[in-house]
């Protein structure tokens, strides 16, 4: 009888300690919709100043006379410095005022070069990441999913060079394995989403693209970037495959690996689990659409 009563002591102490530590409490939700933040693709307008010539001089855009202040045809008198005769004044008085016409103003036309911006779309995305671990003594592959991605793109397939990836977003309260438990410790305990919601990666580099790609072609390169996970951010570069299936729709899948260790991410003692790896896998499998 006493072994029995200090086994439900025992369990019932592991019930009120469990929540202290977050293994119990339920992850906070999402706290709004994820967006993309905008890509800034679009080359600044010109200034609206006057033109300046090759001999550094600044000329003025000329305005057409309006009707009522034509000249005549050659061989006519030529008109006087004074207002038109409809409106002179009597001999004596001021002459009337004349009002200058604003100067035209002509607006560049479009760069036709300038990268499309392609928004990934999160019904058709998702990012997962994946690593080993030991679970009741036998080997086992976990994997996360969520499908809260959020990020664009610049592409012109003509001119690969000019290609932009905007920052990318994960919302870390979204992600999910095929374990309600392990889903708590990861959001409590190893990512701290109530904190920390977001995982950001902030590219500063695209490398190995072609010059141009056609409409079905795949291309594999990378990006360089700046990983945040918590409040921590180390260099991370993902391998890139991509595919612009149509002018308006890009797929494609980027992957990485990381370690645990750089991020402080602490796997916290729980009954039946071991040997948890350190390299985590990162995947992104994206659609992005044009905008």
């Amino acid at each position: 009888m006493k072994k029995n009563l200090s086994v439900l002591f025992i369990l019932a102490l592991g019930l009120f300690l469990l929540p202290a530590c977050g293994l119990l409490q339920e992850p906070a939700a999402p706290s709004a919709t994820l967006e993309a933040i905008p890509l800034d693709s679009q080359a600044t307008p010109a200034a609206l100043n006057p033109v300046t010539s090759s001999s550094g001089d600044t000329t003025q855009p000329t305005v057409a006379p309006s009707a009522d202040n034509a000249y005549p045809a050659s061989g006519a008198e030529a008109a006087p410095d004074s207002a038109p005769a409809e409106n002179a004044y009597p001999a004596g008085q001021p002459a009337a005022p004349q009002e200058a016409a604003p100067p035209t103003q002509a607006y560049p036309a479009p760069d036709a070069s300038a990268p499309r911006v392609f928004t990934i779309s999160q019904a058709d995305s998702q990012v997962s990441f994946e690593l080993d671990e030991d679970l009741r003594g036998v080997r086992t592959t976990v994997i996360g999913i969520t499908n809260q991605v959020a990020g664009e793109l610049g592409i012109n397939l003509n001119d690969l060079s000019t290609a932009q990836v905007g920052v990318l977003q994960i919302n870390a309260r979204t992600l999910a394995t095929d374990n309600n438990f392990r889903n708590r410790a990861i959001q409590n305990e190893i990512l701290d989403t109530q904190t920390y919601e977001l995982i950001t990666f902030t590219p500063t580099a695209v490398t190995g693209l072609p010059p141009s790609a056609a409409v079905g072609q795949e291309v594999s390169f990378t990006i360089s970037g700046d990983l945040t996970i918590r409040d921590i951010t180390q260099p991370v570069t993902f391998n890139v495959t991509a595919t612009a299936v149509s002018d308006t729709q890009l797929v494609g899948m980027a992957t990485a690996v990381v370690s645990r260790a750089a991020y402080n991410l602490t796997i916290p003692e729980v009954p039946n689990v071991a040997n948890v790896e350190d390299e985590v896998q990162l995947t992104i499998n994206f659609v992005a659409n044009a905008s």
